[in-house]
């Protein structure tokens, strides 16, 4: 049950939801401009997380499918450094990205923090479906 629940693929498909709920929401109940800085926002938090994603299964893939514990450890010591670079190129391109739309004033900041917030909800959501399948539904 809980692998269910917990599932990246699951994860990245309520990260949608959510962000489809909240780009309408404040259409109907802000404005437009406010609904296309949620959207903006929430795509750019939705890519970041889907693409650390795929580069943490790549690291722990080719670091669990070598036998050796010694090949491993080197493995794991050099994938973890690839990983880092990639994670800051990633920090670096999206504070490009985010100053680009601030700048070019096409964003409401307020609705591009709540956008950017996207992920942060779906966990949030998630998490509290686990805890209270957990603590009401019984302990499995």
């Amino acid at each position: 049950m809980t692998e269910n629940v917990l599932s990246l693929q699951k994860m990245q498909v309520i990260s949608g939801i959510v962000l489809a709920v909240m780009t309408v929401a404040s259409a109907v109940l802000v404005s437009l401009p406010f609904a296309w800085s949620v959207l903006a926002g929430g795509l750019v938090s939705i890519a970041s997380f889907w693409v650390s994603n795929k580069d943490v299964m790549r690291l722990v893939v080719s670091v669990t499918s070598i036998a050796s514990p010694e090949d491993r450890k080197a493995q794991a010591q050099q994938g973890q450094k690839g990983y880092l670079l990639k994670f800051w190129l990633r920090i670096v391109l999206i504070g490009i990205v985010l100053l680009f739309l601030i700048k070019s004033k096409t964003v409401n900041i307020f609705g591009l923090i709540l956008g950017l917030s996207t992920v942060v909800i779906a966990i949030t959501f998630i998490a509290l479906h686990v805890a209270g399948h957990y603590f009401f539904r019984g302990r499995r």
